[in-house]
């Protein structure tokens, strides 16, 4: 199960822009709260970034990896049941010529279990689980200020890789009656990373503390470059006094729509 090469899925020339709402002052972006229907207001993160205070910064795709699926399901909660601990994304999407928000564009995600799992692959990091196919995949709309919010599980890991989560974004895209979507223009692949103290306290928790396979960090990692925000690390903010009880991961990440 290790993803270690882009030689199947090869990295793209287009470049992309990353920021978070941790640096200076240059882009005027909000963050409000999700709209009907793109979002699940229960499910919406509160304390989305305020991409306002955040730099412009491009930066190359990264690999798409072997374990994408076709026919992920719109929806805001991704976790169908999995155990873990929660994680709520707010993904700002923006443009990255006027850094204006991009409303309406498909933020898609996918990524492994607990137990470094992925769903329709199940088995290759060694444990037997059921596998519907579609646990921890789905995708989002961003709302009218550019942000998309996901609710699913601080992700495992697996062979030869750090944690990470792997993002799409694609704009146009028609819903379809079977709750996924079809159609399109794909601006963005890239991956989503994770602060290495952080990971190291969930490593500790079950059911993560039952994976036997040797975690690779981020600076053991084939794929993530040290390049912070402008690389997809997300800014990780707890949801309570515990590592149990979970985080928010923020980012904003521009694309080019020209």
């Amino acid at each position: 199960m290790t993803d270690t090469s882009g030689a199947a899925h090869p990295i793209g020339r287009r470049t992309v822009l990353i920021a978070t709402g941790a640096t200076a002052a240059t882009l005027a972006v909000g963050a409000a709260a999700p709209e009907a229907p793109t979002t699940d207001t229960a499910n919406a993160v509160d304390s989305a970034p305020v991409a306002a205070a955040a730099v412009c910064t491009l930066t190359k795709e990264m690999t798409e990896g072997p374990y994408y699926l076709d026919g992920a399901l719109v929806r805001t909660d991704i976790t169908e049941s999995k155990p873990g601990v929660p994680l709520k994304l707010a993904l700002t999407v923006v443009d990255d010529d006027t850094c204006a928000p991009l409303a309406g564009a498909l933020a898609e995600i996918w990524h492994c279990d607990a137990l470094g799992e992925y769903s329709g692959f199940v088995g290759n990091n060694g444990h037997s689980e059921p596998d519907d196919g579609s646990f921890l995949r789905g995708g989002v709309l961003t709302n009218s200020s550019g942000v998309a919010n996901l609710t699913t599980i601080y992700p495992g890991w697996y062979r030869g890789r750090c944690i990470h989560i792997h993002l799409k974004v694609h704009t146009g895209v028609t819903l379809t009656s079977d709750g996924s979507f079809t159609g399109g223009r794909e601006l963005h692949t890239g991956q989503l990373f994770f602060d290495e103290t952080i990971t190291t306290a969930v490593a500790r928790i079950s059911p993560y503390s039952t994976n036997t396979v040797t975690r690779t960090t981020l600076a053991q990692d084939s794929i993530y470059d040290d390049g912070g925000a402008a690389s997809g690390l997300l800014t990780l903010t707890a949801l309570g006094s515990t590592a149990a009880s979970g985080y928010t991961g923020t980012l904003t990440v521009g694309v080019a729509t020209s």
